[in-house]
């Protein structure tokens, strides 16, 4: 008998990661299937369930307190406010206690039986496994959209970053420590698990049609998490900036250079007042662009040094120890960002 109490204490622990916001319809089958995988899994490793709440308004976190009362495993911690997904995610990898973080949505598009796979491969030795979407139940336009935007944001990055990954993956708890060290005030965890550069595979797999609620992702925030992508993982908009302002300037040398000897073989050649007034426009339209551009990072780096904490912690369910302590991870970040 102790025998086989050693060999179950040995077994590495695998921290569920669920970020949610409004998904108390989601919460049950999600459960269910959460359980059936760690009895499945059970003589290869232990499970925790840690949820982060966006500060929901239906009742997702009674039903999350619900499951805590029946299962030790389930963990939660609810926001003071709604505070984005990507940096509701990076919250919740610093509340976790497990020796490799995988991360899932609530609503059952990323089979959670995956895991399998992705457990197999970080024995393996790869640090990170994620999921890569093969197809996916969405119209073609946003479908387009979204190949396009991965393709521009791998193309631009100063560092590969994954097609057709979400943040449904697998990562290990030296990843989770690296990241901790980064600050930023905009997180996009795809560009920085790829920045980081630990040993990483992928898998295919077909992202299933949302069964209950309703998706938090339209258009417009897929289009402002593509630009928190760009302007974290790539200087080319500055670079850009420059290159665009020399060949203006160039262009308005040889433009220069041209009307004088206009001039010279036309003297009553007109002066086009309508021109001059576009070319003004034209002038001022571009410094305000690039001036928008660069102002851009300027607000990050503005974010940055205010050291905003990630997140502030409303409620906790089944963590050891007071709220202060649910807030060293968080603190111990900040400080270290201010040290380096």
């Amino acid at each position: 008998m102790n025998n086989q109490r050693d060999f179950v204490t040995t077994l590495p622990l695998i921290s569920i990661s669920i970020p949610v916001l409004n998904e108390a319809s989601n919460l049950y089958p999600l459960y269910a299937r959460l359980s059936a995988l760690a009895e499945h899994m059970s003589q290869k490793c232990t499970f925790e369930f840690v949820f982060s709440d966006n500060h929901s308004d239906d009742e997702t976190w009674n039903i999350l307190s619900n499951l805590a009362v029946k299962d030790p495993r389930v963990k939660a911690i609810r926001f003071s406010k709604n505070e984005g997904f990507q940096r509701s995610i990076l919250m919740n990898y610093l509340h976790t206690r497990g020796d490799a973080v995988m991360q899932i949505d609530a609503d059952l598009q990323d089979p959670p039986e995956m895991l399998k796979e992705f457990f197999d491969l970080w024995q393996q030795g790869f640090l990170v496994v994620y999921g890569i979407r093969e197809k996916r139940q969405e119209s073609l336009v946003l479908t387009a959209i979204r190949r396009v935007g991965y393709w521009f944001i791998d193309k631009i990055s100063e560092h590969p970053i994954p097609r057709d990954v979400g943040d449904f993956r697998l990562i290990d708890r030296k990843v989770i420590e690296a990241l901790a060290t980064i600050r930023t005030h905009h997180p996009y965890l795809r560009g920085m698990i790829a920045e980081l550069g630990f040993k990483q595979t992928g898998l295919k797999y077909g992202r299933e049609a949302r069964t209950a609620g309703e998706s938090k992702f339209n258009l417009t925030r897929l289009i402002r998490l593509g630009l928190i992508a760009v302007f974290n993982h790539s200087v080319l908009p500055l670079r850009f900036a420059s290159f665009l302002g020399g060949v203006i300037l160039v262009v308005s040398f040889l433009g220069a250079i041209a009307y004088v000897i206009m001039r010279i073989y036309h003297p009553d050649w007109p002066r086009g007042f309508a021109s001059m007034y576009i070319f003004i426009l034209f002038g001022i339209g571009i410094n305000a662009f690039l001036l928008g551009m660069i102002g851009e990072y300027l607000l990050r780096i503005y974010l940055i040094l205010r050291n905003d904490p990630i997140a502030i912690i409303e409620k906790s369910l089944n963590f050891s120890g007071n709220k202060i302590k649910l807030q060293e991870k968080t603190q111990q970040m900040n400080i270290q960002g201010e040290l380096l």
